[in-house]
């Protein structure tokens, strides 16, 4: 079955005086229905009143290869496909390094041994000037930054032997596995281009398990005459495919790397790996906070099939401590009690996991095992300092329960973190969420890990369980 979803129709007065998208669907012989959507509110005659929301269903041929269509009913129809939402792409070029892979922890880890032989703190403060770009650059970059008493040469000459003995501790971002063998199961042509030198790609892509197969095309930064944000390494991943650049998707998390895509005549998907900083992307064609919110169907690509009743499982991770007060808009902000946990001694668990709407099993120590919903992230409205973790256990409780040992086991995940226009719409989305998790987490895939050994062994009185 083929489905166009709004596309640009015009239903003319003979029915409703006003005019309606189309939204039809065929199968391959060109058959199916056509709908007419509803208007939201359509103006009626006289004092402004409001007539009723009409509907109307009408028989339809349609062609879709051209887009043509033939209605029967008691009115015509005139028909015209409306541009689509993004430019359809036929191979996907990736990125490498904060696209597919987490460098960010392994990063800080290499770098805080080294520049501590000179006295030196890394703080992160430069990680900007470094994102996106050659190793050549990006060394330049920390030895003026630190005003290090070396040269480049010799910094990379250090800094290589260390950083390459624990590739094999870096971690897929999340999404990384499921987009790959997503498209690779599917057949969607896909390649590999980073700044990186092609040994060290290849160094990197090893530990992880049927990544290099899957790449039709590999192409290091020391394989064109000039890196990112040159659309070099883009344009020549394109004639390697022996594809228009035209049809090549795009996916990167720096500034540099989506300008080169873009220099390239691709279309181009941003994940920022920076937080904060998704309105610096301008050029990208759209800007996603995740893997896992990527929509291949928007660009003409299979879409994924594993959400779940509006929920995405994904692979269950735990965290916990003692619950602690918050920043005191739970209860009297948002009338929604959430039980805050300190970060501290989780940077590096919230580093590999992207901002966004969780949900799983929640226990207390005292009280037993419940549904919960939480957030991740710096909840844009409130525009936090820091990113935090939220959870709002789906239970009305008597009392406050400050410094009770709380953990959590998270096993899927909703939608991004996003802002609100209001207060009110806030709220409103929230208690989605918590309706949303609540209903998913009676389904099996989810309501196993209730019994989870880690909230067992938290709860002390075992006739809460």
């Amino acid at each position: 079955m083929l489905t166009w979803h709004i596309l640009t129709g015009i239903h003319l007065k003979k029915c409703t005086g006003s005019y309606n998208p189309v939204i039809f669907s065929a199968n391959s012989n060109g058959n199916g229905k056509a709908n007419l959507a509803p208007q939201e509110k359509e103006k009626g005659k006289g004092k402004g009143k409001l007539n009723s929301i009409t509907k109307h269903r009408h028989s339809v041929r349609a062609s879709p290869q051209n887009g043509s269509i033939a209605v029967t009913g008691g009115f015509t129809v005139k028909m015209s496909i409306a541009k689509p939402l993004k430019k359809l792409a036929s191979c996907v070029i990736l990125d490498l390094d904060g696209t597919l892979i987490n460098t960010d922890a392994l990063l800080s880890d290499v770098l805080g041994g080294f520049l501590s032989k000179y006295g030196k703190q890394w703080d992160g403060r430069e990680v900007h000037k470094t994102l996106g770009k050659t190793p050549l650059e990006a060394a330049a970059a920390i030895v003026e930054a630190y005003d290090l008493p070396c040269s480049t040469n010799e910094f990379i000459s250090a800094i290589n032997p260390l950083y390459s003995e624990k590739w094999c501790n870096i971690k897929a971002q999340p999404g990384a596995n499921r987009l790959i063998k997503h498209f690779g199961g599917h057949g969607v042509t896909m390649a590999l281009a980073s700044n990186s030198p092609r040994e060290n790609i290849e160094g990197k892509i090893s530990f992880h398990q049927g990544w290099k197969e899957s790449f039709s095309v590999i192409i290091g930064g020391d394989e064109v005459a000039s890196g990112k944000p040159s659309p070099d390494i883009y344009l020549e991943a394109a004639k390697k495919l022996n594809v228009e650049p035209s049809s090549c998707l795009v996916i990167e998390d720096s500034i540099p790397g989506v300008t080169a895509g873009k220099a390239a005549g691709m279309e181009v998907v941003a994940v920022p790996s920076i937080p904060k900083q998704s309105h610096l992307y301008t050029s990208a064609d759209e800007v996603i906070n995740s893997l896992l919110d990527l929509k291949p169907e928007k660009w003409g690509l299979p879409p994924f099939q594993d959400w779940v009743e509006g929920t995405l499982p994904i692979e269950s991770w735990y965290i916990g401590g003692p619950v602690i007060k918050g920043l005191g808009r739970g209860s009297k902000v948002l009338g929604i009690p959430t039980a805050n946990l300190s970060t501290e001694g989780y940077s590096t668990v919230l580093s590999e996991h992207p901002s966004g709407v969780y949900f799983g099993w929640a226990g207390l120590s005292t009280k037993g095992v419940f549904k919960m919903v939480m957030s991740i992230g710096w909840n844009p409205y409130f525009n936090n300092p820091e990113k935090t973790i939220e959870p709002w256990l789906l239970h009305d409780f008597a009392e406050d329960f400050y410094g009770e040992d709380l953990r959590l086991v998270i096993v899927g995940y909703i939608r991004s973190e996003a802002n609100f226009p209001s207060i009110e719409s806030l709220i409103a989305k929230i208690h989605e969420d918590g309706r949303i998790a609540e209903k998913a987490l009676d389904l099996p895939i989810y309501s196993t890990y209730r019994d989870d050994p880690y909230l067992k062994s938290c709860v002390k009185d075992s006739s809460h369980l």
